[in-house]
């Protein structure tokens, strides 16, 4: 009996591409321009963070479901501040759904994955991992990789004061991936490939300004490393046009971008309010143990504002009786903040609300474009530039489905927990279902 094909989806990831830059950029992108034809604008999860969204892709579900609300978890007891990862994680994934089904998946550079987690068929984790080993499943991927001088990510400490050596990290890194695609995909032994390349999130953090304007002078260079970049989209793009039928591509990215005017650091904010008491001076800005007992508000990446609760935190002093009044009076706060005559919020959205979930943070502030959010505990200033000129935002996210008017209609993805739905549409398997991991995150 003649085996059916495999009905193979391919997601290329395009990390913080806007829409309108991909079209702008076009005639020097030839690769990306081939997706331009089916390209459309979707929302990203809030907060507009890689960590929040590429969960919410791979789990096909949204933060109050997946529990990564943003960069970091605090500990309630110590208030230790670290990291979040694939650990933190408390619904199914995606390739745990298509696993269960006898479907064979290989992913490379997917953020938020690590430490790797065994699954039915080969994975290579993106940022965030502490190393290559803690990247990869199975283990016998290592070797191969290291040969070929794969990076999880570039160094890019000195983005902001070293251009050029940021773009031959990128680089490095660009090549790794190019390497770690022909080690996973000639075999064509999986039905669900997934690629993430995350170089140009990089270079927009340092130098989106340089992508806009002509006259800047790094954009030359950064053309020419996004011409480089561009040909391995192509080579995606070629694999996937010598693939036998029946298959489908969709790439997309997880946030947009704009350029960076100032940072706001709503820390600040809240302790010149008094919201938040600073027992002594912070040894650094992950410092969140600075928090005294007078706390009753606090701020978490990005624009994640939570209550110090009583029960809920070591010196926790907020009661329950006492939220809806301080929560009153801190949207009232925070819609009020200006920089420069500007409003600095778009939008302070109930938390609990916005995820349908009590876990979640109180409120969650969304800014006008240009004015990027932070949460340091030692920041001396509200406003400020600190070597970053590119930020996040929640629209103009770019969107491509080669699928689209096949009867599974990219009409249904509007935001990024649509595309692993899109997935596990592909597959006959239906919506995801919610299902706790672990504990509470911020």
């Amino acid at each position: 009996m003649t085996a059916l094909p495999r009905p193979r989806l391919i997601v290329l990831g395009l990390d913080g591409l806007p829409l309108s830059l991909a079209r702008a950029l076009a005639p020097q992108l030839p690769n990306v321009s081939r997706l331009l034809p089916c390209a459309r604008p979707i929302e990203a999860e809030l907060p507009e963070l890689s960590p929040v969204n590429w969960t919410s892709f791979f789990t096909a579900s949204g933060p109050g479901e997946h529990g990564v609300h943003g960069f970091t978890v605090l500990d309630p007891q110590t208030y230790a501040l670290r990291i979040a990862g694939f650990g933190d994680v408390r619904a199914p994934t995606i390739f745990e759904r298509l696993g269960s089904a006898g479907l064979v998946s290989r992913v490379l550079n997917l953020p938020n994955m690590a430490p790797a987690a065994p699954l039915r068929g080969m994975l290579v984790a993106g940022f965030v991992a502490e190393s290559l080993e803690a990247a990869v499943f199975p283990p016998f991927l290592l070797g191969p990789l290291k040969a070929a001088g794969y990076r999880v990510e570039g160094d890019t400490t000195r983005g902001s004061a070293d251009p050029a050596y940021l773009l031959a990290q990128l680089r490095l890194s660009l090549a790794g991936r190019r390497a770690a695609l022909g080690l996973l995909w000639p075999d064509l032994a999986w039905d669900f490939f997934v690629c993430v390349l995350t170089e140009t999130d990089r270079l927009f953090h340092f130098l989106f300004p340089a992508m806009q304007d002509a006259a800047h002078p790094w954009h030359a260079a950064c053309l020419a490393f996004l011409r480089e970049w561009d040909q391995l989209v192509g080579e995606v793009l070629d694999r996937f046009d010598a693939l036998p039928g029946p298959k489908r591509l969709v790439a997309f990215a997880d946030h947009g971008f704009c350029g960076l005017e100032t940072e706001v650091d709503l820390n600040r904010v809240l302790a010149q309010a008094g919201f938040l008491e600073l027992a002594r001076p912070a040894r650094d800005e992950w410092d969140a143990g600075v928090m005294g007992p007078g706390t009753r508000a606090f701020a978490l990446d990005p624009g994640r504002i939570v209550l110090h609760r009583r029960g809920r935190f070591a010196r926790g002093r907020v009661a329950e009786a006492e939220a809806p009044g301080l929560l009153a009076q801190l949207r009232e706060l925070l819609l009020g903040l200006t920089w420069q005559g500007r409003k600095v919020m778009k939008q302070v959205l109930d938390g609990r609300a916005l995820y349908g979930c009590e876990n979640a943070p109180d409120l969650i502030c969304v800014p006008e474009r240009g004015l990027d959010l932070k949460a340091r505990f030692d920041r001396a200033e509200v406003f400020g530039h600190f070597g970053r000129y590119g930020m996040h935002t929640p629209d103009d996210v770019f969107f491509a489905d080669t699928g689209t008017g096949s009867g599974d209609d990219d009409g249904a993805v509007a935001r990024l927990r649509d595309t692993g739905r899109l997935v596990l549409r592909h597959f006959g398997l239906g919506e995801t279902r919610q299902n706790t991991r672990g504990g509470l995150i911020l």
